[in-house]
């Protein structure tokens, strides 16, 4: 049996990796805005960085927006295409090591897909994601690069920013520990520094996602919500969804690896003969 390649193309960048019967191998990340020249720039690059020649590769299966635009056999190779809801649902079931969960993929915007071995069902999702905190953090603090932001956000302190509960009642409430977010931003201080807002930014995109996920497993009767895509590589994420688990008693999962969880999907979709669209 040859390689499986899987390929995720986005809007602005394409992800791929390979798999060697059901163990993945070698994920890459290439940057462009054409999604032909982004795709054919990936697949070469990847085969070149593991030595691999065209008559190894089995198949290819490609996924993503950006997938729209591929209408013939890349290179000859026997490919196929993908829902991508399907191929999120997928990936994050493999990359986590579950049978069932809510899997979201944390984008430009952000999906979420119940997953349920090889079955899955797009439940909806938000315009709130990567383009939220970009274009928030370009307006308030006229930064625009992604890593600036996140290290901006280093040091920030939230009470500079947000409304807890515990400002606005002396009460306890049931559940609901005092310095639990009642308003993002509710509280934002003239003296707020530009690090403040800057984690102001990422909490609130990051709590909106996560309670959007919460809602999601209580439709489901599910415990386990898996994360991926791009958003995963922040390092102040882990952090607020730590506090989300601790709220609602659900598990938040950041597998490996797991920004590329629906190229991954994609290949895995064929390896486990889901139904795929040949081109």
């Amino acid at each position: 049996m040859g390689k499986i390649i899987g390929i995720d193309i986005g809007g602005s960048t394409t992800k791929i990796v390979g798999f060697d019967k059901e163990k993945m191998f070698s994920p890459l990340l290439v940057t462009a805005t054409d999604p032909i020249a982004s795709v054919f720039g990936a697949l070469g690059k990847f085969l070149n960085v593991n030595g691999l020649t065209l008559d190894q590769v089995e198949r290819i299966m490609v996924t993503g927006a950006g997938s729209s635009f591929i209408t013939e056999k890349l290179y000859g190779i026997p490919t196929g295409k993908v829902s991508e809801f399907h191929a999120i649902g997928m990936g994050g079931l493999f990359l986590s090591g579950l049978n069932r969960a809510i899997v979201v993929s944390m984008g430009t915007g952000t999906a979420l897909v119940m997953a349920d071995h090889n079955t899955t069902r797009h439940m909806g999702g938000t315009g709130v994601g990567g383009g939220t905190l970009l274009g928030l953090s370009n307006r308030m603090l006229n930064v625009r690069n992604f890593d600036d932001i996140v290290e901006m956000a280093q040091g920030g302190n939230l009470a500079n920013v947000d409304l807890t509960i515990g400002d606005i009642t002396r009460d306890i409430l049931d559940g609901l520990p005092p310095e639990t977010t009642a308003s993002n931003f509710g509280k934002i201080s003239d003296l707020a520094s530009r690090s403040d807002i800057a984690l102001g930014i990422i909490n609130l995109v990051f709590q909106v996602i996560g309670m959007l996920a919460v809602f999601a497993t209580r439709i489901d009767n599910v415990k386990d919500v898996v994360l991926t895509g791009n958003l995963v590589n922040v390092p102040q994420a882990r952090d607020i969804f730590n506090g989300l688990s601790r709220l609602f008693d659900v598990n938040f999962h950041l597998p490996e690896n797991a920004e590329f969880a629906t190229a991954a999907g994609a290949a895995i979709s064929f390896i486990k003969k889901s139904p795929v669209a040949e081109i």
